[in-house]
């Protein structure tokens, strides 16, 4: 009985896992979500027109005020909220983006370029994987749309640009444009998907473009780090296949490793002075590394490279 019970319990928890999930923003609008290997995505652009903490996004109409800023805004393709909105989203400046991580609804985020990269790796690399998340037909995309399945159901639209150096909006119905969170130099990343290409391209661009954003689950979200200074060591911090825990003060500690579902992975048992684990193993990502003393439980984030 107590087996079938636990068999029951972790079949409800792998389906909780990969169950697709809905999202909702400060605005209240309400999304669906998708599975894409371990990442969860939003099946649709982000449309909300106030930050996650209440603030009001602007919405900058005008040419000269949208290519002079230096924070965030949106606005919508030709200004045209009723016709674009509904579909596509509004276009946000990068300003937007980087406002302390408050676009997304809480627990999500603007996905980093490696986030993107990791999806392109799970669904067989970059020249293929636009196909599988480029929405199927000619509707909303330019034919022939190459390549384009939906196979994974991210449904990714071409809701085009607002290009602050010609002061023209662009491209709509043959690019998909989709801003990250990470920056380059004076630019930023953005991914981008075209009509006449099966895959996926990357490219650094000025913050005052006006792309679309997705949304992906921040898995790192709550896990805040709680080791009190000088009781533990832990590096290098990310790691490749080998981790240093110095344990000065106990000796026998229990030591645990988890993925960000809460499946333990690993175990071992730390003595005093330097511990060398080896994480080989483990798949690049964030994990968590939990450990009892006489302090309570030690938690920490460990990043595999």
């Amino acid at each position: 009985m107590k087996k079938t019970l636990l068999l029951m319990i972790g079949l409800a928890f792998l389906s909780f896992k990969n169950q697709a999930q809905t999202v909702t923003d400060y605005d209240g609008n309400v999304y669906d979500t998708v599975m894409i290997g371990t990442q969860q995505w939003l099946k649709e652009n982000l449309k909300t027109t106030h930050y996650n903490n209440g603030v009001l996004i602007p919405n900058v109409t005008g040419n000269s005020a949208w290519s002079a800023l230096l924070t965030g805004a949106r606005c919508y393709y030709n200004n045209d909220s009723i016709a674009n909105d509904s579909v596509y989203g509004p276009l946000y400046n990068w300003y937007a983006v980087n406002d302390a991580g408050n676009l997304c609804p809480a627990g999500w985020k603007v996905p980093a370029n490696a986030d993107w990269q990791t999806a392109e790796t799970y669904l067989g690399g970059s020249g293929v994987a636009g196909g599988a998340m480029k929405e199927a037909g000619t509707l909303h995309w330019t034919s022939p749309n190459t390549g384009a399945t939906n196979s994974t159901g991210f449904t990714g639209l071409p809701g085009g640009m607002r290009n602050p150096t010609s002061n023209t909006f662009q491209f709509i119905g043959e690019n998909g444009l989709w801003w990250t969170s990470t920056p380059s130099g004076s630019n930023a990343w953005s991914t981008y998907m075209w009509y006449l290409f099966a895959g996926i391209d990357h490219n650094p661009g000025t913050k005052k473009y006006g792309f679309s954003v997705r949304c992906i689950k921040d898995l790192a979200y709550g896990m805040r780090d709680n080791n009190p200074p000088g009781t533990f060591k832990l590096y290098p911090n990310p790691a490749t296949d080998r981790v240093i825990i110095e344990c000065a003060e106990y000796q026998n500690v229990n030591v645990l490793v988890y993925d960000l579902f809460g499946e333990q992975l690993m175990q071992t048992v730390l003595n005093a002075g330097k511990n060398e684990i080896d994480i080989s193993s483990l798949a690049k990502g964030v994990y968590i590394i939990k450990w009892n003393s006489e302090r309570g439980t030690i938690q920490q984030k460990l990043i595999k490279e």
